[in-house]
C-alpha cells in the first residue's frame, strides 16, 4: 500500500462521530476525512471551545484513525453562487442562513470558510477541501445568448470574492482544495485553467481530485491530474457509471440520483467506469503521497457493505511508483 486510505464522513453525518469512527476502523480504513457538518467537525465550536478540537483527536486516536484534512463543501457552495435560494437554506445552519438575504448569506459563509482554515490549523491539518459555488454555472448552455465578456466578468467576480479568503489561507499556511464539480466555478480541465488564471494562480488554491465528476462528463480523469499535477492537494476515490441507452440524457433529465432512468449515476468504487490503474499511475507521476479518501455514494447499495468493499479495493489497487527501470537487470556489469 502506497498511501493511507480514509473515509470521507460527509455521507455519514447522520451518525455521531464516535459511532462512525468505530465503524470506519472495522470497515478497514486508516483514517477519516472529517466533514464540517453533523457533529463530526463543527467550526464554531472548534474556535470557541478550548477542548473541542482535542475531543475530535481523542475519538480518532482511540480508534487508531489518522486525519489529514477537513472538508466544508456545503458552506463553500454558498460563498459565490449567483443565486441563493431554498436549496442553500437546506444545507446551512441557522447561524449562517440568518434572514436569508443573499448578500448576508454569502458574507457569513465567506467568513466561515476563513474560520474553517483557522480551525484546520488548530486541528493540525493544512488542507481544507470544499466547494466554492459559481458565478457562471447558470450560464453554462450559452442561451439566452451569452457573450465571452459575460463569462469573463463572472470569473472576475469570483476572483474578487475568493481572493481575500485565499489570502487568509496563505497567511495561515493552509491550502484550499476545490472539488472540481458541475455547479462549481471549475468543473473540467478548461474551466479549472480559467479559474487559476482568474485567481492569478494563487498559491493556496488547488484541487481535491474526484474522478467521478469527470467520468460522466466523458473526459479522462487522469488527464486532469497530469494537467494540474502541482495543484492536487487531496484525492477522493468515487465512482460513476454512464448508462446512456439512446433514451437517457447525459444531463440527468432532472431525475434524482438513484433513478434508473438517468443516463449516469454515482456508484460504489469498483462498480463504475473508474480506471483506477490509470488514476494511480497519474498520481504517482504527480508525486502525490496524501490520502486516498473514499467518498461513498451509491443509492442502490447498502453503505456499510459498500464502504467495507471500497476500503479493501482501494488498498488492493494502490501501488508505489517503481524506483528502477524494469529492464535495469538486463544491463551488463
Amino acid at each position: 500500500m502506497a498511501r493511507p486510505v480514509t473515509l470521507f464522513t460527509g455521507q455519514w453525518a447522520d451518525l455521531p462521530i464516535e459511532t462512525l469512527a468505530e465503524k470506519a476502523k472495522g470497515f478497514g480504513y486508516d483514517g477519516l476525512e472529517l466533514a464540517c457538518w453533523g457533529d463530526h467537525f463543527e467550526v464554531d465550536k472548534a474556535l470557541e471551545d478550548d477542548g473541542y478540537i482535542q475531543s475530535r483527536k481523542d475519538i480518532l486516536e482511540k480508534h487508531g484513525l489518522k486525519y489529514f484534512s477537513i472538508s466544508n463543501h456545503l458552506v463553500g457552495q454558498c460563498v459565490a453562487d449567483a443565486y441563493i435560494d431554498e436549496r442553500h437554506r437546506d444545507i446551512l445552519p441557522d447561524r449562517l442562513w440568518g434572514d436569508g438575504d443573499p448578500d448576508g448569506v454569502r458574507e457569513r459563509c465567506a467568513q466561515e470558510m476563513i474560520d474553517t482554515a483557522k480551525a484546520a490549523k488548530a486541528f493540525g491539518v493544512d488542507v481544507v477541501n470544499g466547494f466554492t459555488g459559481s458565478t457562471v454555472w447558470h450560464m453554462i448552455y450559452r442561451f439566452p445568448p451569452t457573450s465571452d465578456a459575460m463569462i469573463d466578468a463572472g470569473y472576475a467576480r469570483f476572483a474578487e470574492i475568493w481572493t481575500p479568503i485565499l489570502d487568509e489561507y496563505k497567511a495561515l499556511g493552509v491550502k484550499f482544495a476545490l472539488e472540481a464539480h458541475p455547479g462549481e466555478i471549475a468543473y473540467d480541465i478548461y474551466t479549472a485553467e480559467k479559474t487559476l488564471e482568474a485567481l492569478d494562480h494563487h498559491e493556496s488554491f488547488g484541487f481535491n481530485f474526484d474522478p467521478s465528476h469527470f467520468i460522466h462528463q466523458l473526459f479522462d480523469p487522469a488527464k486532469f491530474i497530469d494537467r494540474f499535477a502541482d495543484r492536487i492537494f487531496h484525492v477522493h476515490v468515487k465512482d460513476s457509471k454512464v448508462t446512456l441507452d439512446n433514451v437517457s440524457s447525459i444531463l440527468g433529465s432532472h431525475l434524482n440520483f438513484g433513478d434508473h432512468r438517468r443516463g449516469w449515476d454515482f456508484v460504489s468504487p469498483s462498480h463504475g467506469d473508474l480506471d483506477i490503474d490509470s488514476m494511480i499511475r497519474a498520481l504517482n507521476r504527480a508525486g502525490y503521497q496524501g490520502p486516498l479518501s473514499v467518498e461513498w455514494e451509491d443509492s442502490g447499495m447498502d453503505r456499510e457493505f459498500g464502504a467495507t468493499e471500497s476500503a479493501a479495493w482501494v488498498k488492493k489497487n494502490d501501488f508505489k511508483a517503481s524506483d528502477v527501470a524494469f529492464d535495469a537487470a538486463f544491463a551488463d556489469d
